[in-house]
């Protein structure tokens, strides 16, 4: 999903993620309804019925312009909101394993850069699962071959992948790679990615209830059906374009709450899935890329080189005696002594 407000009308007749293929075919159904209607009062027939206009458009346009919208919104804007707290959660781990996890042997460089794709891989295992797609080559790429084999075999990969950033951040910790209150903040961050998955699992299983959302699609097609009835005695053939109109606003609103209550799939009013998890793994990268990862050799350097950077302290050039000490800085054949006035 990318939106962009840079040309108005060109948006105003832009099909791709808009309702109109879903919404059109109901509205022109209901506007060949009002023109049966129509053609039935051309005969004789009376058909005005102004009682049913209040009453029903109140039901029906308080329960489907107020609740439902703003139920799905929130849904969609829930999911958008747990999907930013798994990127800067990512993001911090991240950089707290790469500087953090102290390197003894030459091969726990490589361990790390696979600990820090594994944060990735927890994102990408994610979108698959809400997606209900089976492991691809995306997730491939990030993990081993043997962890990929066994991914394919779990019931839930992202809590397996979990798992193995838990035990390598404990295994850093056994060695003494890690203190234990950086080992308690990692897990920490962990946790919480854990419970963005868990936001993100409530948001999907848990629609909007099914008896609210038949209930509502019947008020709505009374309402749509008995329209060209309050109309038909007063605007005569434009009951049938007013009709169609009036069904594809009112339809429309409930196909967009339709749209973005699930907000996981590909559809392009979905969330960018794809592209954040893209952002994410660019993140990934471009911290790997970086040289200021634990080693005992180069922080003993970085403090020496500070160290000579400092500036010496300002000494008293005299001694108790009143004579110039060794230590001072500049030459006090001039200098009066501290006890002449």
């Amino acid at each position: 999903m990318n939106v962009k407000h840079d040309n108005w009308f060109r948006q105003v007749f832009q099909l791709r993620g808009s309702v109109i293929p879903n919404v059109l075919p109901r509205a022109a159904l209901c506007g060949m309804f009002a023109g049966v209607v129509y053609i039935c009062s051309k005969y004789g027939l009376t058909l005005n019925t102004p009682f049913l206009g209040s009453f029903i458009a109140n039901i029906v346009l308080g329960l489907l312009l107020v609740f439902r919208t703003n139920t799905a919104y929130e849904r969609f804007w829930e999911g958008r909101k747990a999907w930013g707290t798994l990127v800067n959660t990512t993001r911090n781990l991240a950089r707290q394993i790469w500087v953090s996890v102290g390197e003894i042997e030459p091969s726990d460089r490589k361990k790390k850069i696979a600990a820090l794709r594994l944060l990735v891989a927890f994102a990408v295992s994610m979108k698959l699962h809400l997606r209900h797609r089976s492991l691809n080559a995306e997730l491939a790429a990030l993990v081993m071959p043997s962890q990929f084999k066994k991914l394919q075999q779990m019931h839930h990969p992202s809590l397996e992948i979990a798992f193995w950033i838990g035990d390598y951040m404990q295994k850093q910790y056994e060695r003494g790679c890690l203190a234990m209150h950086q080992l308690v903040s990692m897990h920490d961050l962990l946790a919480v990615m854990v419970d963005v998955l868990g936001s993100c699992e409530r948001i999907q299983k848990t629609p909007i209830p099914i008896a609210y959302a038949i209930h509502l699609r019947q008020l709505l097609l009374i309402y749509c059906l008995s329209l060209p009835f309050q109309l038909v005695s007063e605007i005569g053939w434009l009951t049938i374009p007013t009709t169609a109109l009036a069904s594809f606003t009112l339809m429309g609103i409930e196909e967009i709450g339709v749209e973005i209550e699930d907000p996981f799939g590909c559809d392009p009013n979905d969330l960018p899935l794809n592209a954040i998890c893209s952002t994410m793994l660019r993140n990934i990268e471009d911290l790997i890329s970086l040289s200021s990862c634990r080693s005992l050799s180069t922080i003993d350097a970085s403090i020496d080189y500070l160290i000579t950077l400092e500036e010496p302290i300002e000494q008293n050039p005299y001694d108790e005696s009143g004579n110039v000490s060794s230590n001072g800085d500049r030459p006090v054949d001039n200098l009066p002594s501290p006890s002449q006035p």
